[in-house]
């Protein structure tokens, strides 16, 4: 019987079944079939209800939505061009700097992809990059926001983990700059060789300016409130939804009265598959430690681990593998309570993980042959997924280099915190 459910699970997963129902009906019938009384799935969903973490959750992801149905990616665009068209291999650089900051709004690479990538990829074409790069730029820097705040994943890790997420917002800072700046160079050294550089218009960038100032301004309402000590981060999320609905709404003006029930239905969708990935997973976790399963793992793992650097560099290997074939909100939710007290055995900081966990998963996303962003952009821009892996190889390596030196270096993530 066992047998034939996992057999029906597997085939609901490979038919498209959202993830969320698969993992959830997976934790139901495992606790059914150990005698595993199910209200405990019930009561780690009631917990989470009782987060006040949760209400800063849905608000940034209802945001997320907001600015990815209007125009402010195109004015993002439109900026960093104005400000780094001048540099070669400047619209590479753009291309990076939106990217990162869309990702890090919306909290989701598949949308920064489709967003984006429609703008993006014919500038990157016309302005004399070669097909292969851009494909690799674009699908490459799909999730390069992920660790800049008030990124979902961020908010997600330290509910799950209990931790500080103000702290693993300062964490996340200068690893995300790092691979931010490493791609940065590859790309102004490919533009310097093969892109004549945009001419310089302080006219041009006074009205990109002019035309992106209210988008300019939401990091600094955020982050000066967050890290300020005026806002706590639910507070935060809640005036970020008010901004963004003036400035969307009130003065562009491109989201109106109509878009609002599909962005709703599309965040209760993302947030509602969090919250019952969350409650299974969370219970199914339960339930393992009460069964020891972490204990006889780090058993396992100290009889031929005895090394902090080797630990790392096996976690990392894992963590990639996951990241290729878990969307990252399920991976947090199910990885994450397993590894976290393997790390503190090795004396690994909690928020050092997270950003070494994080940072993998965003390399996993497009790591061949099945990270999700190969797939996406295959979708999005109707090419190949054995070219498009080939044109994130290059990007591929910069990105493990940086997750080097954020793995063997922690004060790169916690240096801001001390």
């Amino acid at each position: 019987m066992t047998y034939v459910i996992s057999a029906l699970l597997v085939l609901l997963a490979l038919s498209g079944t959202p993830l969320f129902i698969v993992i959830s009906a997976a934790a139901l019938v495992s606790f059914y079939v150990l005698g595993v009384d199910l209200s405990v799935v019930i009561i780690e969903m009631y917990r989470l209800a009782a987060n006040p973490m949760l209400i800063a959750l849905v608000l940034f992801a209802f945001a997320g939505y907001v600015l990815a149905e209007s125009g402010a990616s195109t004015r993002l665009v439109k900026l960093s061009r104005a400000v780094f068209g001048r540099m070669p291999g400047g619209l590479a650089v753009v291309t990076l700097v939106v990217c990162a900051l869309f990702t890090a709004l919306t909290g989701a690479s598949g949308v920064t992809i489709v967003a984006l990538g429609g703008i993006l990829l014919p500038a990157l074409l016309a302005d004399s990059y070669s097909e292969k790069f851009s494909l690799g730029l674009l699908t490459s820097s799909g999730s390069l926001g992920v660790l800049f705040p008030p990124s979902l994943p961020l908010i997600i890790y330290g509910v799950v983990t209990e931790t500080s997420i103000p702290h693993l917002f300062l964490a996340g800072l200068l690893p995300g700059l790092l691979m931010v700046v490493l791609l940065s160079l590859y790309g102004i050294h490919h533009g310097r060789h093969t892109i004549v550089p945009t001419r310089f218009s302080s006219r041009n960038l006074r009205q990109a300016a002019r035309e992106a100032f209210w988008e300019m301004l939401l990091p600094v309402v955020v982050f000066g409130g967050i890290f300020g000590g005026f806002l706590v981060l639910s507070e935060a999320a809640a005036i970020t939804v008010a901004y963004v609905l003036l400035v969307e709404m009130g003065i562009h003006r491109e989201v109106k009265l109509n878009d609002m029930p599909a962005i709703v239905i599309k965040t209760v969708m993302m947030v509602g598959g969090i919250i019952v990935i969350l409650g299974a997973s969370l219970a199914f976790n339960s339930f393992l430690i009460d069964q020891q399963v972490p204990n006889r793992i780090l058993e396992l793992m100290r009889t031929y681990v005895d090394n902090k650097y080797v630990f790392l560099l096996i976690l990392n290997f894992f963590l990639l593998i996951v990241g290729c074939v878990l969307d990252v909100f399920s991976a947090l939710v199910i990885v994450v309570p397993l590894i976290v007290p393997l790390a503190a055995s090795y004396e690994v900081n909690v928020l050092h993980l997270g950003i070494i966990f994080l940072t993998n998963l965003q390399i996993g996303y497009s790591t061949p042959p099945i990270g999700m962003n190969l797939f996406i952009a295959s979708l999005r821009f109707d090419r190949p997924i054995v070219q498009l892996s080939l044109a994130t190889l290059p990007f591929l390596g910069i990105l493990l280099l940086a997750l080097a030196i954020i793995t063997f270096f922690p004060p790169l993530s916690l240096v801001l915190i001390h």
